[in-house]
């Protein structure tokens, strides 16, 4: 299936349009690889976006950028914008299309409609599709949109200008169509309910909300609503439609910033919008008197110390289900704290019946104990503030958060007030499946349970690491989900556009950057210029997301989401061909503006991390690159890919693998003078996986990672996933099982969150998370104990090695593209019965013990000794009977 009509020989050029900007692909290779005269491969230019089949480009036009007119606009600024349209009948159909910088909240006649838009490229902005048909009704409609524009930078927005773009085509009864567009026919008004200007709440979140319902204009969003002065005509600030924001005349003066038009485009929305549910169900925990001995205010946006005293008590009372009185006393505030039965990511939302002028600090957190700090303070500054106006109030917060906890710190009120309708509206992605995962095992239920509904957290317009800190899309540690969504929803919708947008990300020097789009790694290239932090773009990022690449070829069998993509990995390529050092390898310091992370709980000195960054991408090129680079007819690159990567694993055995112990060792070259051997999980896995250790000597790799004596040293959650794909590979299963039901089924998060936490260790009420993309139990349940591999590309044949260890019982669904693979084992070992459905279509092939008896016809795949590979029927339920599983 060879792509190569796309990427010919006669199409390359010598500069390419990588990263929004040309990037001269000089004449001659200045990597150390080669001689200095030859003549560096071109890198194949990026398709047009008439191919990209995910990222269609689109033009809104007529409709146009617009803004509140003015000259200056403020960071977390709102406008609320209005547009009222007079309907003869209810509309057939009514589609079109949204998009703002940064965030949107959009409400037809009052009722709420959609939130947006997904994180993107600033560069290529991805416009929500609209579906208002059933909205829409005969006579007056209000369009009305709320536009919040960070400014600052945001976890999830880099960098932009303000602006809001709106397209609707209506279709009525009578076969009539006309469209109603952004102009300056909307009106428009800067709404102080949100004060502009509003300082960050955080480095990586923009908006500290602080909303004022008495400065509100309720009805705005109704027919029939009045405007008044505050209300102007929006102000046209584009002459195109077919743009990002950043290409407009915006009065932005933060960055001083300008999209070129050459190389910047609009594109519609590749992954469906999110689906909200409201959950309620909060109880109430604790709650506490408190007396200020300084301005709320102080503490809130300065943490001043010693600002208050607090006595626990009992101010809220519940008079009713779900709604609690709470009490007023004079020179105290109330705080009250509600707890939900497990972790969720969404907005807010609750009503109370207060004076005019209340004060509600809103606080929420992953995870608080009960009888600690008074304050769910401490989760880098996670409240909202309300004022109230007279009577009942509904508030519900702009941007969603991840919580299990909730907070309501009242004051300034002079009667009892009523607080009610707790909930949330859950946000998650609208998955085509549920995962089907079912064993006897408890806790290991338990475990598979909370990495499902950490999916549901982390998994939504972008995959993040954690949604409660910092909303970042990483490749590396954090892609590692991409393998859990594929199998447990069956989606690649996802993935596609996680490869084409964290593709995006490329840096002029060539490294990606690891968390894309987000604010983060933007923000540290300045820092690093300067020389004010550690931190610059994660090389280790990006070779896995290289991998990330390949496997989602691997997995879907297309290519459409990496035409963009593909070129961008050459030349990352290119830049680790020119970081080679004396010794033949790449160097983990002083590599200029990127850095090497690879783990920061596994070594004890960066230098340690070589061995396994240099093992990384030796295999990365051998196993992934070079393949990907064949798949698009570049046989040239192809080999040039693979050939770094054979020379760099012989560097990487010069320098690390100790012929004695038959095992590489981090720190061989400085073993003496620090007067130990020091062995890294990472290195020793992935020379396990892909079979890097000379002549096959796996065996003491494998006995170390088992064992894990105290000069291992061992990477945290995340990429505990490499030492379990190396012991599911070593046949060593039963050491993943026990290590998820001694090491992960006693994690605080699993037992009071039903989630998976970041570190092996987290306390209550601290910057901790408790819901972060640490998938290997899930990616194992399907790699390891199902031992499900796809060998050719889109799942034209797989291979499936079941090691069920001592589990007694396992029933899960496999989602692939070919259709779900159904599998079913009870029994204990030695005496298992296993049922597999296969889906029409799908060539698979299952890996047993040679001496099982089954009626089967054996396959071709080449398999380890001992091991027969058998030919599984399609379409139907088999059942084996099995002596040796």
């Amino acid at each position: 299936m060879s792509n190569s009509k796309y990427f010919s020989r006669r199409n390359f050029i010598k500069t390419s349009a990588l990263s929004g900007s040309a990037i001269l692909i000089s004449e001659k290779l200045t990597g150390k690889t080669t001689d200095s005269d030859k003549i560096k491969l071109p890198v194949p230019v990026p398709l047009s976006p008439d191919n990209h089949s995910i990222l269609n480009p689109i033009d809104l036009s007529p409709a146009r950028w617009i803004w509140y007119p003015m000259e200056r606009c403020l960071a977390n600024t709102v406008i609320l914008f209005r547009n009222t349209i007079k309907l003869s009948d209810t509309p057939k159909n009514a589609f079109g299309y949204i998009l703002a910088d940064s965030r949107y909240k959009l409400t037809i006649n009052g009722k709420h409609v959609q939130w947006g838009p997904a994180p993107c490229d600033p560069r290529w902005m991805e416009a929500d599709t609209l579906d208002l048909s059933g909205y829409l009704s005969s006579g007056e409609n209000v369009i009305a949109c709320s536009v919040l524009y960070f400014g600052l930078g945001d976890g999830t927005s880099p960098i932009g200008k303000p602006g809001f773009i709106f397209k609707l085509d209506i279709e009525m009864p009578d076969g009539s169509v006309f469209q109603i567009v952004s102009d300056d026919s909307w009106q428009s008004c800067l709404a102080r309910s949100w004060r502009p200007g509003n300082y960050k709440r955080w480095f990586l979140r923009s908006l500290q909300e602080e909303f004022d319902a008495r400065l509100y204009p309720y009805g705005w969003d109704l027919p029939g609503f009045a405007s008044d002065n505050n209300w102007f005509a929006s102000k046209i600030y584009s002459t195109h439609g077919d743009k990002p924001s950043v290409c407009n005349g915006t009065p932005e003066y933060l960055w001083e910033i300008s999209g070129n038009k050459k190389n910047c485009s609009i594109r519609e929305r590749s992954v469906p919008l999110m689906k909200e549910t409201i959950i309620d169900g909060f109880t109430l925990r604790e709650a506490a008197w408190i007396y200020w001995k300084r301005p709320a205010e102080d503490y809130f946006e300065s943490i001043t110390p010693d600002a208050f005293d607090f006595e626990w008590g009992r101010p809220a009372v519940e008079i009713g289900n779900g709604e609690w009185r709470i009490d007023s006393r004079k020179d105290w505030t109330a705080a009250a704290t509600f707890e939900c039965k497990e972790q969720m990511v969404g907005w807010p939302n609750f009503t109370i019946d207060a004076p005019e002028g209340t004060i509600v600090e809103m606080l929420v957190h992953e995870a608080h104990k009960p009888g600690g700090p008074v304050f769910l303070n401490s989760h880098f500054n996670s409240w909202t503030r309300f004022v109230c106006r007279e009577g009942e109030n509904n508030f519900e917060t702009f941007d969603f958060e991840s919580y299990r906890w909730i907070q309501f710190h009242i004051r300034n009120y002079n009667r009892p007030v009523t607080l009610k309708n707790i909930a949330i509206r859950r946000r998650m992605f609208p998955w085509k499946h549920t995962p089907e995962i079912y064993t006897n095992d408890k806790i290991l239920q338990r475990v598979i349970d909370a990495s499902v509904n950490t999916l549901y957290n982390c998994a939504h317009d972008t995959i993040v690491d954690g949604m409660a800190r910092e909303r970042q899309q990483y490749s590396g540690d954090g892609s590692h989900q991409l393998h859990a969504i594929y199998y447990s929803f069956g989606d690649t919708l996802l993935p596609a556009r996680f490869v084409n947008t964290f593709g995006q990300g490329l840096g002029t020097d060539g490294v990606f950057m690891d968390s894309w789009p987000a604010f983060d790694r933007l923000a540290r290239v300045m820092e690093r210029q300067m020389q004010l932090t550690g931190w610059g773009p994660i090389v280790d990022h990006s070779v896995g997301f290289c991998f990330d690449s390949w496997y989602y070829f691997l997995y879907t069998g297309k290519t459409d989401a990496l035409k963009e993509t593909y070129p961008r990995l050459l030349r990352f390529f290119q830049f680790l061909q020119e970081s080679l050092g004396e010794d033949g390898l790449i160097p983990v310091e002083d590599l200029g503006m990127p850095s090497v992370w690879i783990d920061h709980l596994a070594y004890k000195k960066q230098r340690h991390k070589q061995c396994a960054l240099n093992l990384y991408v030796a295999a990365m090129c051998q196993q992934a690159l070079s393949k990907l680079c064949s798949e698009f007819g570049n046989n040239d690159w192809s080999k040039e890919v693979l050939d770094f990567g054979i020379q760099l694993e012989k560097s990487c055995v010069v320098k690390y693998w100790d012929s004695e112990k038959k095992v590489f060792v981090c720190n061989l070259p400085w073993a003496e003078e620090e007067k130990e051997i020091r062995y890294c999980d990472r290195s020793l896995a992935t020379s396990i996986i892909y079979n890097q250790c000379p002549n096959g000597n796996n065996e003491n790799a494998l006995k170390i990672i088992a064992e894990c004596p105290k000069d291992l040293g061992l990477s945290y959650p995340c990429n505990a996933i490499w030492r379990y794909w190396a012991l599911a590979k070593g046949k060593a299963i039963q050491v993943v099982i026990d290590d998820f039901r001694k090491r992960w089924g006693s994690m605080d998060s699993v037992i009071e969150n039903n989630t998976l936490q970041e570190m092996w260790e987290v306390t209550h009420d601290s910057g901790h998370q408790w819901s972060h993309c640490a998938f290997s139990p899930l990616i194992m349940i399907y790699h390891g104990i199902l031992g499900i591999l796809p060998v050719k590309p889109g799942f034209g044949k797989c291979t499936i090695s079941p090691q069920p260890g001592d589990l007694e019982e396992l029933s899960m669904c496999a989602h692939t593209v070919k259709g779900t693979i159904q599998f079913e084992m009870t029994g204990k070992k030695f005496d298992r019965i296993i049922t597999i459905s296969i889906p029409d279509g799908m060539d698979c092939e299952m890996v047993l013990d040679h001496r099982e008896k089954v009626d089967l016809t054996n396959g071709v795949e080449k398999v380890g000794n001992g091991q027969t590979a058998y030919k599984l029927p399609t379409g139907k339920k088999v059942k084996l009977y099995l002596k040796y599983l």
